[in-house]
């Protein structure tokens, strides 16, 4: 759970750091990083070494094998530890709260920013732990073209992906498109700014013809800029009373995706279903990708 990695982030050094980065590291070419490449990497003892990873290893970090050799492998845990002692060392964050989304392929945190010169009061932001990895890499790999062909990969890899696939995105349309505000990025983790409003699920809409609209608007906005969201649904949709904001992008593809089309009428399919379900809106899917394509 999140919540343990937060109590056990506070009671990690900058040598249980060390560590970590070094299976991190050593990931890159081994599924289990031997300990010699550990010892070296921290230049550490082999004695001094064992003493600190069983401690990581009751916190839970890593996962070791001893046969055939003595290997680590990071966990998420460990990972995210890493990640948040980046971010506080950037001052990107100055406190971690509670956790406000779990999915199957993230981990939401609320977090606080000092402000800028250090004059007003701490902003309210989230942290964002991508989790592609969860499930198998392989069915991972196969959902995710992205990925690509590469023999030897980690879970690490695929969250540390689609985490940079989701910053550049947000960066391209951001501020032109209504879309959180990046405000860093590091390893599998996004830190931006808090989405304005409520899950459009979860709200009772008095002008519901003007929220898909308006949602159409930001689909077109964004297909000018040659990104189809790919994953649209009233879940990752949020409105206000001034707009709404679109936010989960890293499955996005590009319009020269050999899909494109499809995958944006499956967006508009999404969003033009949840409004006729709740609301009886009455919208046509062929005159909507029309309109989002600017035809």
């Amino acid at each position: 759970m999140i919540d343990d990695v937060i109590r056990v982030f506070k009671q990690l050094d900058n040598k249980d750091i060390r560590i970590l980065t070094g299976i991190e590291i050593g990931m890159k070419d081994y599924e289990w990083v031997p300990v010699e490449n550990v010892m070296k990497f921290t230049r550490m003892t082999y004695d001094h070494l064992s003493f600190r990873l069983k401690k990581l290893g009751k916190l839970k970090m890593f996962a070791f094998t001893t046969v055939p050799y003595e290997g680590y492998q990071i966990y998420f845990e460990g990972y995210d530890a890493l990640a948040l002692h980046t971010f506080v060392q950037r001052k990107t964050i100055s406190a971690i709260g509670n956790e406000i989304g779990v999915g199957k392929e993230s981990v939401v945190l609320e977090a606080m920013k000092e402000p800028e010169l250090g004059i007003g009061d701490p902003e309210g932001v989230v942290i964002k732990f991508h989790r592609e990895g969860r499930t198998s890499f392989t069915q991972v790999k196969r959902n995710r073209s992205h990925i690509g062909d590469r023999e030897h990969m980690s879970w690490i890899y695929a969250a540390r992906l689609a985490a940079k696939r989701e910053a550049d995105v947000i960066n391209k349309l951001y501020p032109d498109v209504s879309v959180p505000k990046l405000i860093d990025h590091n390893r599998h983790a996004l830190v931006m700014e808090i989405a304005r409003g409520s899950l459009l699920y979860k709200t009772k809409l008095e002008d519901p013809q003007w929220f898909f609209d308006e949602i159409l608007r930001q689909l077109k906005l964004a297909y000018a800029k040659g990104i189809i969201h790919a994953d649209m649904s009233e879940y990752n949709t949020f409105v206000h009373e001034e707009g709404v904001q679109i936010i989960d992008w890293p499955q996005y593809v590009e319009l020269s995706h050999p899909h494109a089309d499809e995958l944006l009428e499956r967006d508009i399919s999404n969003i033009l279903s949840f409004f006729k379900r709740k609301y009886e809106l009455d919208a046509e899917l062929e005159s909507s990708i029309a309109y989002v394509k600017g035809q």
